[in-house]
């Protein structure tokens, strides 16, 4: 009888990233995004068509929302209700988001389509990530 001594495949080996390292990324990307709708509201409005005071308004939310992310992680153990909170919030972004490109609310650009289905593919990858990883735990 013969035994294998065949290596792990490198998938296998590969250490998925934790829950805190997902919300310190998903802290770092709304907050650029939160900085970038408040201090760049009038152009992102003109190349997305979107309006300035929904931008605004969004960046505002993010901003609160990046800073309510990182109380989460910053914590020494993350609270799994609190984690799952930042999980559910992010679900929802990203339904809002593909509605709102599905309906054409307002008058977006192409630009401002692709990018509102964009946010909403990464925000949902987000939160598919972060609840993987809140299972594992």
């Amino acid at each position: 009888m013969t035994t294998s001594t065949a290596p792990v495949p490198t998938a296998a080996r590969t250490r998925l990233p934790g829950l805190r390292a997902l919300l310190r990324l998903d802290v770092a990307v709304t907050g650029a995004n939160a900085v970038a709708y408040l201090a760049a509201a009038a152009p992102l409005s003109d190349a997305l068509g979107l309006p300035v005071g929904l931008l605004r308004g969004a960046g505002a939310f993010l901003l609160v929302y990046a800073a309510a992310v990182w109380l989460v992680a910053a914590r020494p153990r993350i609270h799994p209700g609190a984690a799952a909170a930042v999980v559910a919030v992010n679900a929802l972004w990203a339904l809002d988001c593909l509605t709102a490109a599905l309906l054409g609310w307002g008058t977006p650009t192409t630009a401002g389509v692709v990018w509102t289905v964009l946010q909403a593919l990464v925000v949902a990858a987000f939160a598919a990530a972060q609840l993987a990883a809140l299972r594992r735990r």
